[in-house]
């Protein structure tokens, strides 16, 4: 009986340390995510504003100046690319959400992304023009075939976020086609797009990172009967291990 016991109760201290783990790797997920969404915002903002985004689109600001500014567009869709599928395929893991081609479209997407901005978009490379065109093309379509599913899928798992959800996709879609033909094809429109889509994925990022957290949470401190002394014990106590482990090493 006792073995049973025993038994019982390192199967339970495994199941904490496994919420532990998760709920570790889950906070620093959301920092890191938060904080690569966060510097492609105001990085998208920085380089659509170098000239006025009501004449330029983001193509002619890279094509149409400087040598160093067509390297400035490169890297920009580069990172900006990059932080939009890690979050993006983040948070597919975080609700595991199992149809695989939507990330194959995610990351196709960003491919397409990057080579529009490789192909020199210049009256006297027509052939580069086009790719630039057709590549930026497949980015949208792609970008949208992935991520409009997951999004009906988590309005339907999560009630309470139908509506938001909804709304954010009007905005980001709805407000962005209008103002193409409210204003054609300038920067205001990639400014739109961009940037309301990268502050809704970051909305979206704290709503079910915090949602994931809470539940791992209550279920790690169910049977404690102090709560700060169980956060202490799950959470600071890991920070001053790790410090104490840092000073003995520089020591």
């Amino acid at each position: 009986m006792s073995e049973q016991k025993i038994s019982l109760q390192e199967q339970m201290d495994e199941e904490q340390k496994a919420i532990h783990s998760r709920l570790l790797i889950d906070r620093s997920t959301r920092m890191t995510i938060l904080g690569f969404l966060m510097s492609a915002l105001i990085f998208t903002i920085i380089y659509g504003t170098l000239q006025n985004p009501f004449q330029y689109t983001f193509s002619k600001i890279g094509n149409r100046f400087a040598p160093e500014l067509r390297v400035l567009f490169i890297v920009w869709a580069s990172y900006t690319g990059f932080a939009i599928q890690a979050c993006i395929l983040a948070l597919f893991t975080l609700e595991k959400y199992k149809v695989k081609r939507n990330y194959i479209f995610i990351i196709t997407a960003v491919v397409f992304l990057v080579i529009s901005t490789l192909a020199p978009s210049l009256d006297e490379y027509p052939f580069w023009t086009f790719i630039h065109i057709y590549t930026a093309g497949f980015f949208a379509l792609f970008i949208t075939l992935g991520f409009i599913p997951f999004m009906r899928w988590v309005a339907r798992e999560n009630p309470r976020l139908r509506r938001i959800v909804y709304i954010w996709m009007g905005i980001i879609w709805g407000g962005g086609f209008g103002s193409m033909f409210a204003l054609g094809n300038t920067g205001v429109f990639e400014l739109w797009f961009f940037g309301s889509f990268i502050l809704f994925l970051m909305y979206l990022s704290l709503t079910l990172f915090e949602e994931s957290i809470i539940k791992e949470s209550v279920i790690l401190l169910r049977n404690e009967d102090d709560l700060n002394s169980a956060i202490d014990k799950y959470f600071f106590k890991v920070k001053k291990k790790k410090q104490k482990k840092e000073k003995k090493e520089n020591q």
